[in-house]
């Protein structure tokens, strides 16, 4: 049975910091917020310009594509650009293009060149125009995401702050039950989150705490194989206060004090630290979390250079990306020998990016 925390029916106290803000939310929120506007910069421009030339669209097929290439990043986001170069009414155009979209293509892609009929110097490729509507949905869904992503932890940050200055006045206090989301122990600071999302509480809010060494939170059980901690709601306060062990937040006489932790300390549950030591949240030391990246970046390795081998020994064809863009990126030895291996099957064919001379088409 899970004891019950009865304290003083009069306005108290907390200490102060019983509240925190991640410290991620300070660097965090910019980034991602300018992450968002550096993509709209970016891109809006590309695909207003396309748009505009959708809506009276010219073929033209004297003009010159040059040095055109698609890159796959992520597996789905692809990268195309190219130089156009074009006269129409006997003026001489020469511009750069690029588009992004969302593709699970894998190979070339065959493009021609259109130009707006009543705007002659906007141009672009005609792949540009078939995706415009993917361009539209992806630069607008990663505008959102980004967006609000920076947006809403800006909007979190305000209200821990919010919390934090109604704390600094006594309130009654009403204990509530909060579940233990997360934990991590550096040197003598414990960083704790928790929700009191429980059960069927929809409701639920996640907060942040740090504590002192010597502090440990107050633990009254587990559920769904995580600890469930005692906080304190403050007045009408947004959050609840995650409490300690020993009662030290709480602005309480030794009496009250003592009285209080009377039903935790009849327990014999094995105790709070046990419950820690349980949780599979618990905290890995250095050495285990050097030890997974390291594996995790040794089976990177593996898996690139492993596509890449299949890549210039076994496709079907020289005009695969990513593969083109890792044998791109070899050190110039296996460059070489990757580039020999493709020419050895698709020597009669255009040369691929990775493997093209000084005139973007013949081997190098």
């Amino acid at each position: 049975m899970t004891p019950s925390l009865t304290l003083p029916n009069r306005p108290l106290s907390l200490a102060p910091d019983v509240i925190s803000t991640p410290r991620a939310y300070f660097w965090a929120s910019p980034v991602i917020l300018l992450l968002a506007v550096f993509l709209f910069i970016w891109e809006a421009p590309g695909v207003y310009r396309d748009f505009q030339i959708s809506q009276n669209p010219l073929v033209l097929e004297s003009g010159d594509i040059q040095n055109g290439r698609c890159t796959t990043r992520k597996a789905i986001f692809t990268d195309c650009e190219a130089r156009l170069v074009y006269s129409y009414n006997g003026k001489n155009y020469d511009t750069e293009v690029e588009v992004m979209f969302v593709d699970f293509h894998m190979g070339d892609y065959e493009t021609g060149l259109v130009i707006s009929a009543d705007h002659p110097e906007l141009a672009t490729m005609s792949l540009g125009l078939d995706k415009l509507w993917n361009r539209i949905m992806t630069l607008s869904i990663l505008t959102v995401l980004l967006g609000g992503m920076g947006v809403g932890m800006i909007f979190l940050t305000l209200r821990i702050w919010r919390v934090k200055g109604q704390l600094r006045q006594p309130a009654v206090l009403m204990p509530v039950p909060v579940e233990i989301t997360a934990f991590d122990r550096k040197r003598d600071v414990l960083s704790i989150t928790y929700n009191d999302k429980i059960a069927s509480d929809k409701t639920g809010r996640s907060s942040y705490t740090r504590m002192k060494q010597g502090q440990e939170p107050l633990i009254v059980g587990a559920a769904n194989g995580k600890p469930l901690g005692l906080a304190v709601r403050h007045g009408k306060t947004a959050l609840p206060v995650l409490l300690d062990s020993g009662l030290q937040r709480v602005s309480l006489t030794k009496e009250e004090r003592t009285a209080a932790l009377a039903p935790f300390e009849a327990r014999s549950d094995g105790g709070q630290e046990q419950v820690l030591v349980d949780s599979p949240n618990k905290t890995m030391s250095v050495w285990k979390r050097l030890q997974i990246f390291l594996g995790a970046l040794l089976l990177i390795v593996v898996g690139v250079l492993g596509f890449w081998l299949w890549y210039v020994t076994s496709s079907d064809t020289q005009f695969q990306s990513p593969g083109m863009d890792i044998n791109n990126l070899m050190p110039a030895p296996l460059n070489e020998w990757g580039c020999d291996q493709l020419k050895k099957r698709f020597g009669q064919d255009r040369a691929p990016f990775g493997c093209v001379a000084a005139d973007y088409t013949s081997w190098k």
